[in-house]
């Protein structure tokens, strides 16, 4: 949290670092830091309330189409999902210590931590290109373009590979991609937010009084942690 209450300073007075970031339309830094995190809690509420909508229809289809999906997880490899939960968990720890830098002033670990967090992202995106390369290249796509190809079949385990392959395999990779994607997608949008972040602290603008971007970024980040470490047991394991 912020100092105390100090309120617009005096013309003429000095005034603390954090107070060149005080909009005009609130009274402290406290009041302004309030108010962000109201924000962006409400908008974290409304991104839940987003994917609920798409993890409720995971649940329908999965209700309905039991064995379909039973015999579509095996072309994903959890090995892969694995590795990409980790690389999370670990891009969200340096997140919350990037948190804990900008509270303490220290400027060159709020650095090193806002630059790995946006690495460790990278990482993500890096491994999820891959996985959908090569699903694509083998004709896992979504709805009637799916058609496996012989490749990836082979590689199949012998007792599914004994099974015919489903008509409406499709559906189960149409949800893969869309709930998958979307989630790429927030982790393209809150690497741009730490490039913007890590440009400001360049500047030297985060100081123990003023922190609020660096704290609602990670808020965010820590949201699209979140996603994933369901979304990785719901299409990988389960």
């Amino acid at each position: 949290m912020s100092g105390p209450a100090t309120g617009h300073a005096a013309p003429g007075a000095v005034q603390a670092p954090e107070q060149r970031f005080l909009a005009h339309h609130f009274t402290s830094m406290d009041s302004q830091l309030a108010t962000s995190k109201l924000g962006i809690w409400l908008f974290l509420g409304s991104e839940v309330l987003f994917f609920s909508g798409l993890f409720v229809a995971y649940g329908v289809y999965r209700a309905n189409h039991y064995a379909l999906f039973h015999y579509a997880h095996h072309f994903l490899d959890w090995r892969m999902g694995a590795l990409n939960t980790v690389v999370l968990v670990g891009s969200s720890v340096s997140a919350a210590w990037s948190v804990r830098c900008a509270q303490l002033g220290k400027r060159r670990g709020l650095r090193i931590s806002l630059l790995l967090t946006l690495l460790l992202a990278g990482v993500f995106l890096v491994v999820k290109y891959f996985e959908y390369s090569h699903k694509l290249h083998n004709g896992v796509a979504w709805g009637a373009a799916c058609k496996p190809s012989a490749e990836i079949l082979a590689s199949l385990p012998p007792a599914v590979q004994a099974l015919p392959v489903p008509k409406d395999l499709g559906t189960f990779f149409s949800i893969y991609y869309l709930m998958t994607g979307l989630h790429g997608i927030h982790v393209l949008i809150g690497m741009g937010l730490y490039v913007w972040l890590i440009g400001r602290a360049g500047r030297g603008d985060f100081v123990p009084g003023y922190y609020v971007p660096v704290d609602t970024v990670a808020l965010y980040w820590h949201l699209v942690d979140m996603i994933w470490i369901f979304l990785f047991p719901l299409l990988y394991l389960i």
